[in-house]
């Protein structure tokens, strides 16, 4: 029997869109089968861009697909799109893909699109959209712009309207810090985060970045920073300017008081400490002049420098030696230190011949008195009698004394 005005290809249309219409009122009574043969993907996609969707079959017995929305208001049934959203467009199709994409995807197009094959009994597969909010830009605030050192200053950063809640993370220079994070949910699962850093600053910490980290899934290196101003007391050295080396009697003295700080300082101050200041001295900015030194100038000078967040110092211990360098020690002469070696050496050279002639003149003695015993000896035999120690004519030349 032929229906007027439809070819074989409008039947087949038809029936499958009776079909379907069949099976959607029906949706209670389909068995949901996963992983049987249908497979399908989890889809995460920022807000604004496209989303794939993949419904694939394996070893397809010419079964028919289609793709369901969150609603199961069909989306696609084999190639043909029933539902009037251009926004979804064929990608692909064949007997075993129907692969549609759905473009400018917005926080509505979430949740769990449905792939149904056509079986007996009918398989489903869920395929779930997730919508990622970025955050918007990190908003850097600070309680204070200017902190002096020792303080403790603190730093708030807040990621607005994001999807899921955004982490975020601290770091000063390359050290990372931990801040106290609060979460705020707002409509439609969106999220706005803030965390407060708390830290102590010291004058290292001045021109120091301390950066915001924002970290989520739809964006990657998303960062504020800030630069810390730190004020801080003067740090105040002395420098001697003349003389190199040791101050005598009427020489002259020139120091320079070098201090910086933040902000720089406004006042410096030369004194002497526990003592009048030398009335010839001379004050030039930060010099410090005194001419015709004596030892009554000994002493202790010191200079304060200041500005708004403190004050410090730096000493210099004056003493003035005599003209005639006594105690003073001298520059070492390598010509003067040879001539004494050489003197030294030449002694002990002359101390060791004298020594050598009188060890040798002793020991000749000592062998002309083993022979002394032939001198009275009246023959050979008598000598070697005296000479090993006989003594027989010792007793008469003993003399004796009343």
């Amino acid at each position: 029997m032929a229906i007027s005005g439809f070819g074989s290809h409008s039947i087949s249309l038809f029936f499958y869109a009776i079909l379907a219409t069949f099976l959607h009122t029906g949706a209670s009574e389909i068995i949901p089968v996963q992983g049987q043969n249908l497979v399908t993907n989890n889809v995460s996609v920022v807000e604004g861009e496209t989303a794939i969707i993949s419904c694939r079959v394996k070893n397809n017995d010419d079964s028919v697909i289609q793709l369901l929305n969150p609603n199961r208001q069909t989306i696609y049934f084999r190639d043909m799109r029933p539902l009037k959203d251009s926004r979804f467009q064929l990608v692909n199709f064949s007997d075993n893909e129907l692969l549609v994409s759905l473009s400018n995807v917005s926080l509505s197009d979430e949740g769990r699109y449905v792939c149904q094959l056509y079986t007996d009994p009918p398989q489903e597969a869920y395929a779930d959209i997730t919508v990622l909010v970025p955050p918007g830009n990190p908003i850097l605030e600070s309680r204070e712009e200017i902190v002096s050192e020792g303080n403790e200053t603190e730093i708030t950063c807040t990621a607005m309207g994001s999807k899921p809640a955004s982490t975020i993370k601290w770091m000063k220079g390359d050290q990372p810090l931990q801040g106290e994070a609060t979460v705020e949910e707002l409509y439609d699962g969106m999220f706005t985060v803030t965390s407060r850093l708390r830290l102590t600053v010291s004058k290292e910490d001045d021109g120091v970045a301390v950066i915001c980290i924002v970290d989520h899934p739809a964006v990657k290196d998303f960062q504020a920073q800030k630069y810390l101003e730190v004020q801080y007391k003067p740090e105040v050295k002395i420098v001697v300017e003349f003389p190199e080396g040791l101050t005598r009697e009427g020489e002259h003295l020139e120091l320079t008081c070098e201090a910086k700080g933040k902000p720089q300082p406004h006042q410096i101050n030369w004194l002497k400490v526990d003592d009048d200041f030398p009335s010839h001295a001379v004050i030039t900015g930060s010099d410090l002049y005194i001419e015709n030194l004596n030892k009554s100038f000994n002493g202790t000078y010191r200079c304060v420098a200041s500005n708004l967040v403190g004050e410090a110092y730096d000493d210099y211990i004056l003493y003035v030696y005599d003209t005639r360098a006594d105690g003073v020690p001298q520059k070492i002469d390598h010509a003067v230190i040879g001539g004494v070696v050489a003197v030294v050496v030449f002694a002990m050279l002359c101390l060791l011949i004298i020594l050598g002639r009188y060890f040798a003149r002793h020991k000749g003695t000592y062998f002309t008195h083993e022979a002394k015993g032939a001198d009275d000896a009246a023959d050979a035999d008598t000598a070697i009698i005296n000479a090993e120690g006989g003594h027989n004519n010792s007793d008469d030349k003993k003399e004796y004394y009343i």
